[in-house]
C-alpha cells in the first residue's frame, strides 16, 4: 500500500517563479490497485509520481510504502519496491549495451553488491522466454545493442526489465507519448498483462483518452496540485471520453 499524508511540494519557494506543485495532498493506494491519473499540463501529475518514486522529496507531509516511512528516502533506496517506465523510450536503458546486458543490469538493480549474475545459460534462457512473450522476434537477437531498436521495442523491453527484480510498484509516466499508435497499443497491453501476472500496484499517467478510459480500476483527476475527482472502477464506467476530454483542457 502507498500512503501520502498532507504532502506538499513547492518549487523555487520564495522566488518570483515559485510553483506550488502539490498542495496538502492525501492519497491512499491499496495493494494491487491500478490507478490512472489525468489532468492538464501543470496539474501536478508528474510531481506526484516523482514524490512516490523518491526522485523529488516533499516539503512537508509523510509518504509510506507498505507501512514503511520513506519520506526522505531517495529513489535508489526505494528501488527495492518501485520500478518506473518513462515517457522517453531513450530513458531507462543503456543504448550502447546489448539487450541481454540491459536485462542483466535490471536483474542486479536491487541485489546486494558483489552479486554476479553474468550471462549464464540459465539467465539467458530466462530472458529469451520473457522476450518471446512480446512476439517481436527479439528473443534471438540478445546481442543487438538496445539503442538500435525502435521506441516501441525499447519501451516493451523496459517493461519486461522492470519486473526482473520482483518489484511491487510499477510507475508508468506517459509511457506511450512518443510512440506510434501500433507500438503504443503493444506497450499498454504488455503493461496490463504484466500488472496482472505479477499482481503489481500500478500508477499510470496518461493524456490518451482511450487508455484513461480502458485501463485501471481507479481514476483520479488533478488540478493545480490537488485531487478533485476520484472514481472507482464501477463509477469510472459511467464516464464518457467527452467527460475525460474536458479534464485535459
Amino acid at each position: 500500500m502507498i500512503k501520502l499524508n498532507s504532502v506538499t511540494k513547492v518549487f523555487n519557494r520564495g522566488k518570483a517563479n515559485e510553483v506550488k506543485a502539490i498542495t496538502n495532498l492525501n492519497l491512499t493506494i491499496a495493494e494491487q490497485d491500478y490507478l490512472v491519473i489525468v489532468g492538464s499540463n501543470g496539474s501536478g501529475k508528474s510531481t506526484l509520481l516523482n514524490l512516490i518514486a523518491g526522485s523529488v522529496l516533499p516539503g512537508t507531509g509523510e509518504i509510506c510504502i507498505d507501512s514503511n516511512p520513506v519520506t526522505r528516502l531517495p529513489d535508489y533506496q526505494r528501488s527495492r519496491w518501485i520500478a518506473r517506465v518513462f515517457q522517453n523510450p531513450l530513458s531507462g536503458t543503456a543504448p550502447d549495451l546489448s539487450i541481454l546486458d540491459n536485462f542483466r543490469l535490471a536483474a542486479l538493480r536491487t541485489q546486494p553488491k558483489g552479486l554476479t549474475i553474468g550471462t549464464r545459460v540459465a539467465f539467458k534462457k530466462q530472458v529469451q522466454d520473457k522476450i518471446a512473450l512480446l512476439n517481436m522476434g527479439l528473443e534471438n537477437k540478445l546481442e543487438q545493442p538496445m539503442g538500435t531498436l525502435s521506441g516501441g521495442q525499447r519501451q516493451a523491453l523496459t517493461l519486461l526489465m522492470s519486473v526482473m527484480d520482483e518489484c511491487k510498484i510499477l510507475l508508468l509516466d506517459e509511457p506511450t507519448a512518443a510512440l506510434d499508435p501500433r507500438s503504443a497499443g503493444l506497450v499498454m497491453q504488455t503493461a496490463d498483462d504484466l500488472i496482472k501476472q505479477f499482481k503489481l500496484t500500478a500508477i499510470l499517467i496518461t493524456h490518451n483518452l482511450k487508455d484513461a478510459h480502458t485501463y485501471g480500476n481507479r481514476l483520479i483527476q488533478m488540478i493545480e496540485g490537488e485531487i478533485v475527482q476520484d472514481f472507482s472502477a464501477a463509477s469510472k464506467l459511467n464516464l464518457t471520453q467527452n467527460d475525460l476530454f474536458s479534464w485535459f483542457s
